[in-house]
């Protein structure tokens, strides 16, 4: 069951008068209402709060501050507050908390109480998990007119921007998400949905996918090795799902605005020149992720390219990211970074007209067409013989769940259905 959050305001108690003995003609006595001896404040986290401003403005005790903001500290840290995050404090009249919680994630809470009402200054913190109902639901969209990218067509279902971010990076070794998706486009999704006290906590693992992206179907099936215990997307054949490279180093919405090119007419000299890299048109401080796993040659300043990283991969690559407002966390050379990794954040550094990304890839110490040789890589690697069988049972249940969910809706429309299993 999901934990409520339960407000105490009060009690009430009922005295009666009268004899041990009572007779019918006895009166008994009205109830006498005694006054609240606690109250409960139910609020969002103000700008700049720390743990410890935040109780001193319910006006606790002196010393009470002190001891609560000591024992959260061996489980939370008192300045990690978090603005617009709900928290519940208890306190009595005379300045004695109670209990305090506050929400830390979509998956933990911060509780401070006083296990003990007569040694006020006793108290204890911990960390608790979140109660969720987890169910498995399935989705349909489609890309048209009004839901022109993968976002916009599962808000359009009524599902957040977690799920997209998470389909796109699923697909993000087979999909350009900047610029594959095409009118008349598709997808359905089967995945892990969480809700506690009857509201949206976050998303699980998507179990199955297929999605229709330039006239071209996509499936992915999640499986879990056995032997490592891993889990990872595999295609209908079994094939992972991951490549060498991503398809772009932006997870998607952004669009290409200039393309590779050995003549093209510069925005801001005006004279033809090459364009050795592919431009993304992206909001400023837009996450740039490393397409492959490596170790970085430079993050510095490059001139004309602004703050750019330059990562250098397995055989024979070079990626380069140009005109970035930062690098990313630890970003340095010599340091080594994942495939997905963020090295950067989107900026107009350098010379540039606004906000945006030049990705380019040299291999072999010869700048390519990014587009192009991504399509040359070949697809990942199989499920092991041996786990074959075992892996199409799965995908013919996932497949099996999915149906099922989608005819099972209660809410069918023209352009999406969902349904929960």
């Amino acid at each position: 069951m999901s934990r409520q959050f339960i407000v105490l305001i009060g009690f009430a108690a009922a005295v009666t008068t009268g004899c041990a003995t009572e007779t019918p003609s006895q009166k008994v006595g009205r109830d006498l209402l005694l006054p609240a001896e606690v109250e409960t404040i139910t609020a969002l986290v103000p700008r700049n709060a720390t743990l410890e401003s935040l109780l001193r403005q319910h006006e606790l005790a002196v010393g009470l501050v002190d001891a609560a903001v000591k024992s959260a500290a061996g489980v939370f840290n008192p300045r990690s507050l978090r603005a617009q995050r709900p928290y519940r404090l208890v306190r009595s009249f005379d300045g004695v908390l109670r209990e305090f919680e506050y929400q830390i994630d979509a998956d933990n809470f911060l509780r401070i109480f006083n296990p003990d009402h007569k040694r006020p200054g006793q108290l204890q913190a911990a960390v608790v998990p979140i109660e969720k109902e987890t169910i498995v639901t399935a989705v349909r969209g489609e890309i048209n007119g009004r839901t022109s990218s993968l976002i916009g067509a599962l808000d359009a279902v009524g599902e957040k921007i977690q799920l997209a971010l998470s389909l796109a990076e699923i697909f993000n070794g087979s999909i350009d998400f900047n610029s594959d998706l095409q009118p008349g486009d598709g997808f359905e999704v089967v995945f892990e949905k969480s809700t506690h006290a009857g509201e949206f906590a976050g998303y699980g693992a998507i179990l199955g996918a297929r999605l229709v992206a330039d006239g071209r179907e996509h499936q992915a099936f999640r499986w879990t090795d056995p032997a490592t215990g891993k889990s990872a997307y595999y295609d209908e054949n079994g094939r992972s799902l991951r490549r060498f490279f991503l398809k772009s180093p932006l997870r998607f919405e952004p669009r290409i605005t200039s393309g590779f090119s050995m003549r093209r007419k510069h925005p801001v000299h005006g004279d033809y020149r090459a364009h050795l890299g592919v431009d993304y048109g992206a909001p400023q401080g837009s996450a740039v992720v490393s397409v492959a796993a490596g170790a970085i040659v430079s993050a510095a300043r490059a001139g004309g390219g602004g703050n750019q990283v330059r990562v250098r991969h397995a055989g024979g690559y070079e990626s380069y990211y140009l005109h970035l407002s930062r690098f990313g966390k630890g970003i340095r050379a010599g340091a080594r970074v994942a495939q997905g990794e963020v090295v950067g954040l989107v900026g107009s550094t350098g010379t540039a007209t606004g906000p945006h990304l030049d990705y380019r890839l040299r291999k072999n110490g010869v700048f390519v067409n990014p587009r192009i040789e991504h399509g040359k890589l070949p697809p990942g690697e199989p499920i092991a013989g041996v786990h074959l069988a075992t892996f199409r049972r799965q995908l013919d249940d996932v497949r099996g769940r999915m149906a099922t969910a989608l005819a099972e809706s209660a809410r069918p429309g023209p352009d999406a259905v969902r349904a929960v299993q």
